[in-house]
């Protein structure tokens, strides 16, 4: 039979997807009544080129539906013979809200959000389906999906430690029998990730001035960070009353709160305010708002990824490409360093975890101390 490949093209947002039903006599192996799938493309010449290899591939499969498993497009959506046909396990989607009811009330709407997203994530490439029905095959496509989408190994890592938390809580948690398919997925050694460059203290000089000249709350919020090296979502969580500049040496009292949460234990920490983080701490007074940064911080979430995608292309206009506000961070350890700041004092003033038995002993370093090497780094 001669099918029109075009007939099972469909365009979305000027991409190109084939979409084709699957036949009748046929369906009772598959979880949906169609196949459709992203040709990633936006020329209709490779999208029917595309189409047409596609087609002919689920042709013979059909054909020999009982013979073997080829390698075909969307076999994730076709039953098993293995498959449990009475599984009671939620389904992926309904383990997510198990979890969170379980786990959310003493974490962030980030943690919230990032959970519900990597739910939807296999959700939309293996199917809502019950939880002790994916298969390790299964995860093995997830991962392929999750890097065909371009995600570095480091986000892969860490989506499918997500997922397989979900899974085993909601396993333990409801006497579910049955294994977790995520939970020994190999992962290729790829060396993708992008390191967060230091800022160079010439950009760092500029950077400074420009959020002076700018002198508003997106500003004050980098310039507070670029003289302490706290982190963003330490920064942007801030309350007023964390801010003492009434002492005689002015800090920031970093603490958590319930809108915001510290990365370890060592996080919570004094760090003297010097240069310009003393400035935009002496700034942001002038809100009414009892947060910092009310932009924000709202006392119920704190949107730290609001401010980062904000900041860093600030950033790129200011001084340029490769540099994102977490390298200020970065930057702080250095300028740190060239003054021959200790090391166990440049952790305590970064909130860094300090090896060693004896550092978990005493109450650490006073303000007066940390404030005695931030002075010697100011710009």
């Amino acid at each position: 039979m001669t099918y029109n490949q075009s007939s099972y093209i469909r365009v979305r947002y000027g991409v190109y997807h084939f979409v084709r039903r699957v036949p009748a006599d046929v369906k009772q192996h598959y979880r949906s009544d169609r196949v459709s799938i992203s040709l990633r493309t936006k020329s209709s010449k490779a999208a029917i080129r595309s189409a047409q290899s596609i087609s002919q591939k689920l042709d013979d499969y059909w054909h020999g539906l009982r013979l073997q498993k080829m390698d075909v497009p969307a076999l994730h959506l076709v039953i098993d013979d293995n498959d449990d046909a009475d599984d009671n396990s939620p389904t992926m989607m309904e383990s997510v809200d198990m979890y969170l009811r379980l786990k959310a009330n003493n974490d962030s709407q980030t943690f919230v959000r990032a959970a519900r997203r990597n739910g939807r994530y296999v959700s939309k490439a293996l199917g809502n389906r019950p939880i002790t029905s994916y298969s390790s095959s299964d995860a093995a496509a997830f991962r392929d999906y999750l890097f065909d989408k371009g995600l570095a190994l480091g986000s892969v890592k860490r989506i499918f430690g997500s997922v397989r938390s979900i899974i085993n809580l909601v396993m333990q948690e409801y006497g579910i029998d049955g294994a977790n398919g995520f939970a020994k997925t190999y992962m290729p050694e790829k060396d993708d990730s992008q390191d967060r460059q230091p800022i160079p203290p010439e950009k760092l000089i500029k950077l400074q001035q420009a959020c002076v000249k700018a002198d508003d709350e997106m500003r004050w919020l980098l310039a507070i960070i670029s003289d302490t090296g706290m982190r963003l979502s330490e920064a942007a969580g801030l309350h007023k009353d964390d801010i003492i500049l009434d002492a005689p040496i002015p800090y920031i009292n970093l603490q958590p709160h319930s809108w915001r949460r510290l990365k370890t234990k060592g996080s919570a920490r004094h760090i003297p305010l010097v240069g310009a983080s003393l400035w935009a701490a002496r700034r942001l007074q002038q809100h009414d708002s009892s947060y910092a940064f009310p932009r924000y911080c709202d006392g119920r979430i704190c949107n730290a990824n609001s401010a980062s995608a904000a900041l860093n292309k600030w950033m790129k206009l200011t001084i340029g490409n490769g540099y994102v506000v977490h390298g200020l961070r970065h930057s702080l350890r250095d300028r740190l360093r060239a003054v021959e700041c200790p090391s166990d004092i440049i952790d305590a003033i970064g909130g860094w975890t300090t090896t060693g038995i004896g550092h978990a002993y005493g109450k650490g370093y006073t303000v007066d101390i940390l404030a005695k090497w931030m002075r010697k780094i100011e710009c």
